[in-house]
């Protein structure tokens, strides 16, 4: 059963300093945050720990001052050290009861999911919510296999109570059909870490969420 932790946002950046096109990644992150998102998630896996660590110093500062959350990918630790709010888990990350224990019960536990029967296994586990995907074709994807498409949003969405965040390929267009089909929100890359302009991209993304969501509902302005 997971710990009831309220999602307070509908907008999930996931970090890639190689997407943005020769940008500071903080620069951009910054523009997008004063865009209106309000999660975060460095997924930097590539880095040495300790440059990890300065990296999640650097977005805790910048989310703090945005009242955004910062989420660490797979990393208890560094979640830990720079006061996070919380992790990304993997299927190689550590389970979710284990993280479960060591963050408490205030930290947000989101797992990335690529079907309904691993997000039914991550509620049970005590997930916060699933990061499903990916559902549309994108070249970050490519190497997790086919597009899931629509109808494993649909499958995930009547079978788990918790929010699902659809990813790989999310675009503007197609905010619509994502959440139509029961997507709460949806966690996006490249669409804002390679817009010209990642404020006014966020903007757009939410202003598209806001419009397929019932007012009462929405959680970002």
């Amino acid at each position: 059963m997971n710990s009831g932790n309220d999602i307070d946002f509908d907008l999930y950046l996931v970090t890639d300093r190689h997407q943005t096109g020769g940008r500071p990644l903080d620069a951009v992150v910054k523009e997008v945050l004063a865009g209106g998102v309000r999660a975060v998630q460095l997924r930097e896996r590539d880095l040495p720990v300790r440059e990890a660590l300065r990296w999640a110093e650097t977005l805790r500062s910048l989310t703090a001052e945005f009242g955004a959350r910062l989420l660490i990918n797979d990393r208890v630790d560094i979640c830990l050290a720079v006061g996070a709010d919380g992790v990304q888990l993997r299927a190689d990350s550590l389970p979710i009861p284990a993280v479960r224990k060591i963050l408490g019960p205030d930290c947000l536990i989101g797992r990335s999911v690529h079907s309904a029967s691993e997000a039914i296994e991550a509620e049970r586990a005590g997930a916060d919510f699933v990061v499903l995907g990916p559902i549309y074709d994108t070249p970050s994807k490519r190497a997790m296999g086919k597009p899931l498409g629509l109808s494993e949003i649909r499958s995930s969405a009547v079978r788990v109570a918790i929010p699902i965040f659809a990813i790989g390929g999310i675009r503007s267009d197609r905010i619509q059909e994502v959440i139509g089909n029961g997507a709460r929100g949806v966690a996006v890359i490249s669409a804002l870490l390679q817009a010209p302009n990642p404020r006014e991209a966020a903007e757009a993304l939410l202003r598209e969420i806001k419009a397929q969501r019932p007012a009462a509902t929405i959680t970002q302005v």
